[in-house]
């Protein structure tokens, strides 16, 4: 029809323009600032601070949604107290941490911060060696909204404590570890020029590594809303201090004591806390059943104890007897270093249904037997710990069909038993989770010294014989004995015998924080 020939049209690179297009395109623009403060924390701090190096937007965010923050406690945070502040001023638990060889904020430092964070609500300090009573108290008038302090290595005593408690009515939680400082003026007694607390609004206390701790016994008694009270590592005797506390204060809820000295009388007045729900009694080597009994015939609502008995043997089958009589309500249970019975153990099970966390460690009488009654009669248990005890695969197995509602299981320093039960354990209870160490145990390690470890090989490192001469001379006396030491006891080389001794007690020491996790 005489048209010309049609040509083909190119269609546009479109990948190419889309490139172009998005190259520069801030998708994080469209995102509210709310919910990107919220992306924030879910980062881990490195992160977070990579990302508020990104934009100015980011940066912005990130300072003022940042509520905890830990800061180096050096001399020169001084200078930048206010840009610092600046940025971050929402920030609402604060962490200064200083070490040993360098020189800490002073209290001008310490009193700047409080100023331009009044909205704190946890405060923490480590190493603050240049802090004193007056700054404390300085800075206690200006953090009105203080619920928790936590002070460690610090160069104040207990006045530099009670100077801030006096000034921080709202402060319900106290930590208290390794103070430098001693006070001169008395042991706290509230009599003339004594330390006397002013403020009952103290709900925790814990002192932890005290030489002064009885500084503070003023306050925990004076604390009346107290419900918390942990004593770990304090000199002294604190019976007189529990005798009395159990009087004026009925309504403790926790109470934990850990290698403190206190006997059946400080127990006593433990027994008149009759709202006790949780009881921890570690390596008190002067408690014994009759102190116990006390405890757990009048605080029936008891639901957590903790026993490290030391091996001392002085906390047994009478004890463990009324607890199974007089703690139905027993959800965990914690037995380090003890020598109960099967008859103790069996009460335990069957008059305790409830217990759902259970641990035995380093009890040289619990064997396979025991261990299969505790599959048989304990319907409720969901965690089970058991740590250097004579508990062979046959024990184990039990598990198989025993204890229906456990979720985990785990097994340490038990040498009889090896990863044969594990993979058969696996075939009939997939969902039961496993955390067992069949491991080779050394010789030496006083948490399964009771229950027939093997020897390792490497236990002792090859004997060492080094030749001396014959022929005395003055000039080398001294190194021929050296010489003559070493051909005899070379075998004990490079052996550190004190972590060896005590390594039965390190072993165990934290049992009660890691036996369920």
């Amino acid at each position: 029809m005489g048209q010309a020939a049609s040509t083909p049209v190119s269609s546009p690179d479109l990948s190419l323009n889309l490139r172009d297009f998005y190259a520069d395109a801030d998708f994080s623009g469209h995102i509210p600032d709310e919910c990107l403060a919220r992306i924030f924390q879910f980062l881990s701090p490195v992160d977070r601070k990579i990302c508020s190096t990104v934009c100015r937007r980011w940066l912005r965010v990130d300072g003022e949604n940042r509520q905890r923050l830990s800061l180096n406690a050096k001399a020169n945070l001084v200078d930048a107290v206010p840009s610092l502040f600046s940025r971050f001023d929402s920030v609402t638990k604060l962490a200064l941490r200083c070490d040993r060889k360098s020189m800490s904020i002073n209290d001008d430092a310490l009193v700047l911060i409080s100023v331009r964070c009044r909205n704190l609500v946890r405060l923490k300090l480590r190493g603050c060696r240049e802090l004193t009573e007056f700054g404390m108290a300085s800075v206690a008038r200006n953090l009105k909204s203080l619920k928790k302090l936590s002070c460690g290595s610090c160069a104040f005593g207990a006045k530099g404590v009670y100077a801030f408690v006096n000034h921080c009515t709202v402060l319900e939680e106290l930590s208290v570890k390794r103070l430098r400082g001693f006070d001169d003026d008395g042991d706290g007694d509230g009599d003339g020029g004594k330390l006397v607390p002013l403020s009952t609004s103290l709900k925790s206390i814990c002192l932890k590594e005290l030489i002064n701790g009885h500084s503070f016994s003023p306050l925990i008694i004076a604390s009346e809303k107290l419900h918390t009270l942990k004593l770990i590592r304090c000199l002294g005797d604190w019976d007189v201090t529990l005798e009395t506390l159990a009087k004026s204060n009925s309504g403790l809820v926790e109470i934990h004591l850990e290698k403190v000295q206190v006997t059946d009388v400080g127990l006593l007045g433990v027994s008149r806390c009759s709202r006790l729900e949780s009881l921890h009694l570690v390596k008190t080597p002067e408690c014994s059943d009759v102190g116990l009994c006390e405890v757990v015939d009048r605080c029936h609502m008891l639901k957590k104890l903790h026993i490290d008995g030391w091996r001392t043997n002085r906390i047994g089958d009478c004890a463990l007897m009324s607890v199974a009589k007089h703690c139905p309500n027993l959800q965990e249970l914690v037995l380090i270093a003890m020598y109960p019975s099967s008859l103790s153990l069996a009460a335990l099970v069957s008059g305790c249904q409830g217990l759902e966390r259970l641990a035995l460690c380093g009890i040289c009488t619990v064997g396979d037997a025991e261990i299969e009654g505790i599959a048989a009669k304990c319907g409720a248990l969901k965690k089970l710990c058991i740590k250097g005890c004579p508990v062979s695969n046959a024990g184990i197995a039990a598990f198989a069909s025993g204890c229906p509602n456990l979720v985990k299981l785990k097994v340490r320093k038990c040498i009889r038993v090896n990863g044969e039960v594990v993979e058969w354990l696996r075939e009939r209870r997939s969902s039961l989770v496993f955390s067992i160490d069949y491991s080779e145990v050394e010789a030496l390690d006083g948490s399964t010294g009771d229950v027939g470890a093997k020897e390792s090989s490497t236990a002792f490192p090859p004997t060492q014989v080094t030749m001396v001469d014959d022929a005395p001379s003055s000039s080398n006396s001294s190194s021929n004995r050296l010489s003559m030491i070493r051909t005899k006891f070379g075998f004990l080389a490079g052996r550190s015998f004190v972590p060896c001794a005590f390594r039965r007690w390190a072993n165990i020491d934290d049992i009660s924080v890691t036996s369920f996790r």
